[in-house]
């Protein structure tokens, strides 16, 4: 598994003994060179690890060279040794060499091996940010605690244990820092301030958040994250001198906890600051829309797009338009609400217009989710990617530190050199991750500009089966109405004749006026639907102007990449006319000098209908028609 490492004259950590050799272990004990210098361990015999780390990880050449002293497994320890591709787990107790081989007879005692030892319980490593943001845009604090555990050795051993060395908490802190903080970043930034002061389950849900999201990132690295625990989440209000001048606690102690939530807020902001936050609110996720097109702050994105998720859910599972708007939806009830008015939508009743806003939030949320499970799926493998690369920085930091300890001069330039190239190699290719989230951030919006399009065709779909159900209604009141025409009709004969022919005269002007009722109740409907259908293409041209006009923000390379097929190649002859528009006279002369060429040499071998002739021919063998030099 490891990477021999050559350690030219390194001292082993064990037995302190200098080694010239290259080997990689060391000449008198056995010990792989460059291991972790951890006295209970290589010395004392005691395999455990240290208090702030998950896993030590050395090699011998010989297994059975382990046993300098009695070896001894504590409880608090799990130990593994690994021989070619099968890693197997030391129980708990004390051994001397004959009763260790014994109990663990498959083992080869004269062959390498590598020793894997982490820790029984979890390792607990705390993360803290002060930059996060509520959906209002308020910041936010937060401090967490993570505790990770090896759970897969095979795995843990073909990423982490390249070489000798330690895995613990400073290194775990680094590779999650970015994951944990965006994840953290997403769920807070769809919840405001207050809806998170109101839920006595903020704490549960942001910790079942983080856990599921990072055991999926980790599997595949032999690690597991077995518990998060939110420490603390507060709000922070300063003045205009960045003095701190109040504090929300929103997932804290039990002291915290006992604070009356919302009172405090109360206290924090007078009813003026809460109008400003909430136009700010609304004037940032503007912002955010518009810088969507230009492919810039992606994680600021993810945050409003998680917002609008859950305000567009609320919507949709409300009974009411109060309902919705007490459970926080009222600024996009009022945006949907808006978007039918201007669409021009039939009025009906209060609960068919409510049926309708209703369908059009789901027909959003459902667009909305479809981009985000895009995005979702492509940040997951950017975040796998950017873990591997973090790790693969941090061996190579490694190596570069252990081979600065190498006491020949010369060997330890061709090390340190090795490695700073391929430190150098490291640097390019986070330089290409970040080109790849560029383009997939690319991709990203033309899939969302798809689920909008999807969402406008699905809205239009449901208003056409309203139509067809409404249309259905009136014939069904019709034919009840004529049947009730035909029965009274019937009970009037077996009356007198005079009031007989009354009676069928009256009914029968009542058929007529229903009849004409009918066709004209099926006239408003056509019409309705006809102006509906109008209403939806101007929307869909507004929305083409309005792409047309971001595509004229972008420079040339973006537009020849995102125009569509039929217009690429005319968008390519108007930047080669700019391109000729630049041009200097002497240029152009001599661009037309050599199309006049192409044009000379062309001309005899074609007839004037453009027919192509061949070398000696006098007339056109396609036409007949003379050839002219």
């Amino acid at each position: 598994m490891f990477e021999m490492f050559g350690f030219g004259a390194a001292e082993c950590p064990r037995c302190e003994r200098k080694n010239a050799a290259t080997s990689g272990y060391c000449a008198g004990c056995g010990l792989t060179l460059g291991a972790p210098r951890n006295p209970p361990l290589l010395r004392d015999n005691r395999w455990i690890a240290g208090p702030d780390e998950l896993a030590v990880f050395f090699g011998v050449r010989e297994l059975s060279g382990i046993f300098v002293k009695t070896l001894r497994v504590p409880a608090t320890s799990r130990a593994y040794i690994l021989q070619g591709e099968k890693a197997t787990e030391v129980p708990q107790g004390e051994y001397e060499i004959e009763g260790f081989f014994t109990r663990l007879n498959h083992l080869l005692r004269d062959q390498h091996a590598e020793i894997l030892v982490t820790r029984t319980a979890a390792l607990p490593v705390e993360f803290e940010f002060d930059d996060l943001e509520s959906a209002e845009y308020l910041k936010l604090s937060a401090r967490f605690t993570v505790r990770l555990q090896v759970e897969h050795v095979p795995a843990f051993a073909r990423h982490f244990m390249t070489m000798p060395g330690v895995i613990g908490a400073p290194q775990l802190r680094e590779l999650l820092g970015a994951p944990v903080r965006q994840l953290a970043l997403e769920f807070l930034g769809a919840r405001s301030v207050r809806e998170m002061a109101a839920n006595g389950e903020l704490r549960a849900e942001l910790d079942e958040r983080l856990q599921g999201a990072l055991k999926l990132l980790l599997a595949q690295y032999g690690l597991a994250a077995v518990r998060v625990d939110t420490l603390a989440l507060r709000h922070d209000k300063y003045d205009a001198n960045r003095e701190r001048v109040a504090s929300l606690w929103l997932a804290a102690d039990e002291r915290h906890v006992q604070v009356e939530h919302a009172r405090h807020l109360d206290e924090m902001y007078d009813a003026e600051e809460w109008q400003k936050i909430r136009r700010e609110e609304q004037q940032g996720r503007q912002r955010q829309r518009r810088a969507e097109l230009s492919l810039d702050q992606a994680d600021s994105m993810q945050q409003v797009r998680s917002r609008e998720i859950e305000l567009y859910a609320r919507v949709a599972e409300s009974e009411s338009r109060k309902q919705a708007i007490d459970r926080g939806a009222e600024d996009v009830v009022a945006e949907l609400e808006h978007h039918l008015a201007r669409q021009g939508a039939r009025r009906g009743g209060e609960v068919d217009e409510w049926a309708h806003l209703r369908a059009l939030a789901r027909s959003r949320m459902r667009a909305e989710l479809e981009a985000q499970q895009q995005e979702a799926l492509q940040a997951r493998q950017l975040a796998q990617q950017r873990f591997s690369h973090v790790l693969l920085q941090q061996q190579i930091r490694n190596k570069i530190e252990q081979a600065l300890a190498i006491e020949d001069a010369s060997r330890r330039h061709d090390e340190v050199a090795r490695l700073r190239a391929a430190e150098a190699l490291a640097e390019r290719r986070a330089r290409e991750l970040d080109d790849e989230q560029h383009t997939a951030r690319r991709q990203a919006l033309v899939l969302a500009n798809a689920a909008r399009k999807r969402e406008l065709e699905r809205a239009l779909e449901w208003e056409e089966e309203q139509a067809q159900r409404r249309r259905r209604e009136l014939l069904r009141a019709d034919a009840l109405d004529a049947e009730q025409v035909r029965q009274e009709l019937s009970a009037l004969r077996r009356g007198s004749e005079l009031a007989d022919a009354l009676a069928r005269h009256d009914k029968l002007q009542r058929t007529i006026d229903a009849d004409a009722r009918h066709e004209r109740a099926i006239r408003d409907v056509e019409l309705d639907a006809e102006d509906r259908r109008h209403a939806q293409a101007l929307d869909r041209a507004r929305m083409e102007i309005t792409r047309a006009q971001s595509f004229g923000e972008l420079d040339d390379t973006a537009k020849l990449a995102l125009a569509p097929t039929a217009n690429a190649a005319a968008l390519a002859d108007l930047l080669k006319t700019r391109v000729h528009a630049t041009m200097r006279a002497e240029q152009l002369a001599a661009l037309s000098g050599m199309a006049s060429t192409v044009t000379v040499l062309e001309a005899p071998r074609r007839c004037t209908h453009g027919h192509a002739a061949r070398a000696g021919d006098v007339f056109c063998a396609a036409c007949g028609a003379a050839l002219t030099h």
